[in-house]
């Protein structure tokens, strides 16, 4: 359970480290275990598009690879042509590790989030709203800021141990969007171990498989949703795929990931 709990923490500071405006020291190994300066990476104005890139091996640009924990496998993330576009491919096999964008903190008012993608493989053996079976063939997660201090002493606490295990802190919370095996769509599965994460379910089932899928959401009522409460600044995204709880195998696509301002009329 320790194990579980360090690791998920570890996503959350790794997505935080990404995300926030200024960083402490040290570094992070990228996919091919080459070291780089988390104060070297750049804040974006937007999403970079996968579908601008050709296929090729390495990370996207504007894209940064994190690690949830040393002793966890990676996921291995190409771009590839794929019916006649250039998308991001995932494979996993009993590993978790992501990509992630820092963005330049921006107002959610009005902002949707826009996105495809497709799984191949069914994870069976996975069901989120259990810690030891939480696995996904396709996650985006969103970073928001906010005010810590008005959190619980649980919640505080949570901060700290993930301070201390990357240098870096937490979003003040995360809304991720998710393909669930189990769940239904529109469900909000609360974390495990923080309440300062709540998964949205867009997907669900393995009845849907090897097509692809799109979806618009809007970020503010989501998180209005999810946490009842106004959203704070929007800090970062990021994408996962994992199969390492259920220690199976999955191959899945990511089209491009975008922000829309939707003026209301």
């Amino acid at each position: 359970m320790l194990k579980s709990i360090l690791s998920f923490l570890m996503i959350l500071s790794m997505l935080a480290l990404t995300a926030c405006a200024g960083f402490g020291g040290g570094s992070v190994q990228d996919e091919s275990g080459q070291a780089f300066n988390p104060d070297q990476m750049q804040a974006q104005e937007e999403l970079p598009k996968f579908s601008a890139e050709t296929a090729r091996e390495g990370m996207p640009n504007g894209w940064n690879f994190y690690r949830i924990a040393p002793y966890k496998k990676n996921t291995i993330y190409r771009l590839e042509n794929y019916q006649g576009k250039t998308v991001l491919s995932a494979n996993s096999k009993t590993s978790a590790s992501g990509l992630a964008v820092k963005l330049r903190p921006r107002s959610p008012n009005n902002l949707w989030l826009q996105w495809e993608w497709k799984a191949i493989n069914a994870l069976p053996d996975a069901d989120n709203t259990e810690g030891y079976r939480d696995d996904a063939p396709l996650r985006i997660l969103v970073a928001f800021d906010g005010n810590k201090s008005k959190l619980p002493l649980k919640e505080k606490l949570n901060f700290e141990m993930a301070n201390l295990i990357s240098g870096q802190e937490m979003p003040y919370a995360t809304l991720m969007y998710i393909w669930s095996g189990k769940t239904p769509v529109d469900t909000i599965i609360a974390n495990a171990h923080t309440s300062r994460v709540k998964m949205i379910v867009v997907d669900s089932g393995w009845d849907n498989l090897g097509v692809w899928h799109q979806h618009q959401r809007d970020l503010v009522a989501d998180y209005k949703r999810a946490y009842g409460e106004n959203p704070g600044n929007l800090i970062g995204v990021a994408l996962l795929t994992d199969t390492d709880n259920t220690k199976s195998e999955t191959r899945t696509f990511y089209g491009d990931i975008e922000l829309i301002r939707k003026h209301p009329k």
